[in-house]
């Protein structure tokens, strides 16, 4: 693991959200990074000065103050711009979801992430990555859970910029929230390095796919269970392909779909994130 010195530039990304949500976490995190390392702070209002922003870094090191949406979206740009294996990235989750974040090892609270910014270790991950290009940091659900908060995907992150006007039109409206409704079993395909797990004939309740630590990813997948709890079937492996009938994933902080047929792979090693030491 890389140590990081406090003399290193930074350039400090502040998402617009987390602006929104929690500004004086934000300019707890502002203070304690400028106060121990060079920082030069944007204030991106969209997606395309977020991703300029991130480009034009120069040998700054990227510091994403913002929820598990703006470091996904990072990542992402980083990923299709083939830049993410030389480039450390840091988070100060503020915002609105946090658990991917936390998950891979940042800290909770903006005073303690933010030192873990200038005085933690590069942590070298896995990557799943998808044949479209899009990433996933810490877990993948198919189906989705109905009753998660429907998080922006990366590829129409722009969605994240809208918050102040859909709350405007949601508090003038006077028509109750829809009710949504928890899905009913799936039938796919899943195979692991061209071996099927499981076949379109097995009604599931779910599956769910982690990046590992060793070059491989989890796979669990859960049947249908009628009386006694099934048993999950298990397996590991570098590709992961799922087909099935227009079905959704979660994918860290967004909802994807729908699809019939995808495949990740994964990446060993391919991104850094900085973590306490």
């Amino acid at each position: 693991m890389a140590t990081f010195a406090t003399s290193d530039q930074l350039l400090v990304i502040i998402d617009p959200a987390a602006r929104e949500t929690d500004n004086e976490s934000v300019r707890i995190a502002k203070d304690v990074l400028s106060a121990g390392a060079a920082a030069k702070v944007c204030l991106p209002d969209g997606p395309e000065e977020f991703a300029r922003a991130l480009s034009r870094r120069g040998s700054r090191r990227p510091v994403v103050i913002g929820d598990d949406g703006a470091l996904v979206r990072a990542v992402t740009l980083l990923h299709r711009r083939r830049e993410l294996a030389g480039c450390v990235l840091s988070v100060v989750p503020v915002g609105g979801a946090q658990s991917v974040a936390h998950t891979l090892g940042v800290p909770a609270g903006a005073v303690a992430a933010a030192r873990a910014v200038l005085d933690g270790v590069e942590r070298r991950m896995d990557l799943l990555v998808d044949d479209s290009d899009g990433v996933v940091l810490g877990a993948l659900r198919i189906p989705p859970v109905a009753d998660e908060p429907q998080a922006p995907e990366p590829e129409t992150a722009i969605r994240t910029w809208l918050r102040p006007y859909q709350t405007l039109v949601r508090s003038l409206s006077a028509r109750p929230a829809p009710v949504v409704s928890r899905p009913g079993p799936a039938r796919l395909r899943v195979e692991v390095d061209g071996r099927t797990v499981v076949d379109l004939d097995q009604p599931l309740e779910g599956v769910s796919v982690t990046p590992g630590d060793r070059g491989v990813a989890e796979v669990e997948v859960r049947p249908l269970s009628v009386g006694a709890e099934a048993t999950p079937l298990r397996a590991s492996g570098r590709t992961v392909t799922v087909v099935g009938a227009d079905f959704r994933y979660r994918a860290d902080a967004g909802v994807a779909g729908p699809v019939r047929r995808r495949t990740w792979r994964v990446l060993e090693g391919a991104w850094g994130l900085t973590v306490p030491a």
